[in-house]
């Protein structure tokens, strides 16, 4: 799994036919400190995720192995929305409590 902030959405209106009705979003990489590594990926969205939330994501045939993507042409998935995280005990990221 990886995290990553959801950037933005991806609109496209031709695609492989098994592709439609799937929401596609634009990630930004993250590290344990939440600041963007700057590498992009476009992934499925199969939990229902915003722009600017945090979000785990797979990549790889692990991106076929949710409902959602299951058999579908896909190399990254989103498969959870971050709460929060810590570090040592420190919390570095509390949804809602940004700034």
């Amino acid at each position: 799994m990886n995290l990553a902030k959801v950037l933005g959405r991806v609109v496209s209106t031709q695609k492989e036919s098994s592709l439609d009705g799937l929401k596609l979003l634009m990630l930004g990489a993250a590290g344990p400190d939440g600041q963007l590594t700057g590498s992009v990926v476009v992934a499925v969205d199969a939990v229902g995720a915003g722009a600017g939330e945090y979000v785990l994501y797979a990549s790889g045939s692990s991106a076929r192995q949710t409902v959602v993507t299951n058999n579908k042409p896909v190399d990254s998935v989103i498969m959870a929305i971050v709460d929060s995280w810590d570090i040592d005990g420190e919390e570095r990221y509390r949804k809602g409590a940004e700034g």
